[in-house]
C-alpha cells in the first residue's frame, strides 16, 4: 500500500508539472501572436496619373450669324432649308424688288437730267468768258464803259457759280443713286459666311418691315469649330489658365475624350443660386460633325500629368508621428515590427534624399511603411508628386514591386492605445527629419 501511494504521488505531481509547462507553452504562444499585427498592404506599379478640375459645360458654335433683311418687302422666295450647308457669298432669299427697281430708275434719270444742265451750264460759262476777255480789252482800250466791263466780268462769274452748284447736285444725286442700288442689291440676301443653316424665322410670301428693326430671315452656323462654355466655380477658376490643356466627354459618349485647351476665361462671372460662375471657352474642331449645338459636357481641366509613374493608394501614406517632449521616438514608439537601420545605410539614405528634393522642389515629403523581405513594416521616407483622391505618385523612395501598408485589419489586445491613435491619423504629412 505504501509502494502504491508514493507511485500515485509521483504520477499526480508529473501530471501538474506536463500541465503547467502546457499552460506556459500556450501562454508564450498567444503572447506572441498578440504582438504580430495583420496589415493590409498594396503593391506600388507602374502607370499613369492625371490631376483634373471638372466642370459642367454645354456646346455651341464659334461662330453664328443671324441673317437678317436691310430692306423692307415680301419675302418672294427662300433658297435654303433647315439643315442645308452654304458657301460664303450664296444666294439664299429674294425680296421683292418692284419699289427699289423703280426708285433706281427714278434716281438714274434725275442724274442723267442733271448732267444735261451741267453741259447747258459749261456752255453758258464759255460765252461769258469769252464776252469778259473781251471786254477787258475794250476797257482796256477805253472803247466801252465801265458799267459794261463791269457787267460782263459779273456775268463771268454768275455761270461759274450755276456750273458749281450743278456739279453739287450731281455729287449729291450720285450719292443718292448708290444708296438706292444699294438697296437693291439688299433685296437679294447672300450668306455671310459659310456654315450651315440652323434656323428659319420667316417664310415665303412674309412680308419684312425694316424700318425700326432687321427682321432676321435665318440663323447661320459654322459647326465645323465648336466652343464649349463651362462653368468653372470661384474656388477652382484660380487654378484655370488661358492655353490649359483640357478635354471633355458628352452625354451621348462617355467614352470618347475630346482633346483641347483653354481660350479665354470670361471676367464677368454668372450668380445662379448664390453660386459664383466663371465660363470658361475651349474651342474644339468638328470635322465629322459629331458634336452639335447645346450638347452637354463635362470638361477636365488638366492640373498635372504622370506618365509610367511609380503609383501608391493614397492610404498608404502615413502621418508624422509625434516625438515626446524633450526627446527623441523611443524603441517602444517605433511602429511594430519597424528595423532600426545601421547609421552608415541611414546616412545614405539622407543623402539620396535630400539630392531627390533638390531635383523635385515642389514634390510633398511623406511617409509610408515598407514591407522588408521578413515582412516586416519599415518607415521609408518618400517624396510624393501628383496625388488624386485615390493614388499619389512617389518621385523617390519606392519602385515597382514594393509593399505598402496601407491599414491594419487587425488590432489586437497586445497593442499599445498609441499604434491605434496613428493608424487614424490623416493619411498625409511629412515625414520624420533623416
Amino acid at each position: 500500500m505504501k509502494l502504491f501511494g508514493k507511485r500515485a504521488r509521483w504520477t499526480i505531481t508529473v501530471a501538474i508539472l506536463l500541465v503547467a509547462a502546457g499552460g506556459i507553452w500556450f501562454a508564450k504562444s498567444n503572447i506572441a501572436s498578440s504582438t504580430a499585427p495583420t496589415y493590409e498592404t498594396s503593391v506600388a506599379t507602374l502607370g499613369d496619373l492625371e490631376v483634373t478640375i471638372s466642370a459642367a459645360g454645354t456646346l455651341t458654335p464659334k461662330e453664328t450669324v443671324e441673317v437678317g433683311a436691310q430692306v423692307s418687302g415680301q419675302l418672294q422666295e427662300l433658297f435654303v432649308d433647315v439643315g442645308d450647308e452654304v458657301e460664303a457669298g450664296q444666294l439664299l432669299a429674294q425680296i421683292d424688288a418692284t419699289i427699289a427697281e423703280n426708285t433706281v430708275e427714278a434716281q438714274r434719270s434725275q442724274l442723267d437730267s442733271l448732267k444735261a444742265s451741267r453741259r447747258q451750264q459749261v456752255a453758258s460759262l464759255n460765252l461769258a468768258r469769252a464776252e469778259a476777255e473781251r471786254a477787258a480789252m475794250l476797257w482796256e482800250a477805253d472803247a466801252i464803259a465801265k458799267a459794261d466791263y463791269e457787267a460782263t466780268q459779273s456775268e463771268l462769274e454768275i455761270a461759274e457759280g450755276k456750273l458749281d452748284s450743278i456739279d453739287a447736285q450731281i455729287a449729291q444725286q450720285t450719292s443718292s443713286l448708290k444708296a438706292d442700288e444699294a438697296n437693291l442689291n439688299y433685296t437679294k440676301i447672300y450668306a455671310p459666311i459659310a456654315g450651315t443653316v440652323v434656323s428659319l424665322s420667316a417664310s415665303e410670301g412674309q412680308t419684312l418691315n425694316a424700318n425700326q428693326t432687321a427682321p432676321v430671315v435665318m440663323t447661320i452656323a459654322d459647326l465645323s469649330i465648336m466652343t464649349i462654355e463651362a462653368d468653372v466655380s470661384e474656388a477652382d477658376v484660380l487654378s484655370v489658365q488661358k492655353g490649359q490643356a483640357a478635354w471633355f466627354t458628352t452625354l451621348g459618349d462617355t467614352d470618347r475624350k475630346w482633346e483641347t485647351e483653354v481660350r479665354q476665361i470670361l471676367p464677368t462671372p454668372e450668380v445662379v443660386n448664390d453660386v459664383v460662375l466663371y465660363k470658361a471657352l475651349l474651342d474644339v474642331r468638328n470635322p465629322d460633325g459629331i458634336l452639335r449645338s447645346s450638347m452637354t459636357t463635362q470638361v477636365f481641366f488638366v492640373q498635372g500629368r504622370a506618365d509610367d509613374a511609380v503609383l501608391i493608394p493614397v492610404a498608404a501614406l502615413q502621418s508624422r508621428p509625434e516625438r515626446p517632449e524633450g526627446g527623441s521616438r523611443s524603441r517602444q514608439e517605433r511602429p511594430v515590427g519597424a528595423i532600426s537601420p545601421d547609421r552608415s545605410e541611414r546616412g545614405g539614405r539622407s543623402e539620396a534624399l535630400r539630392e531627390a528634393r533638390a531635383q523635385y522642389p515642389d514634390a510633398t515629403m511623406g511617409m509610408v511603411l515598407k514591407l522588408n523581405a521578413d515582412g516586416e513594416a519599415v518607415p521609408q521616407p518618400v517624396l510624393v508628386g501628383l496625388q488624386t483622391r485615390s493614388r499619389a505618385e512617389i518621385l523617390f523612395g519606392l519602385s515597382e514591386g514594393d509593399e505598402v501598408v496601407t491599414g491594419q485589419v487587425e488590432l489586437r489586445p497586445g497593442q499599445t492605445s498609441e499604434r491605434r491613435d496613428n493608424d487614424r491619423r490623416p493619411p498625409m504629412g511629412p515625414p520624420p527629419p533623416a
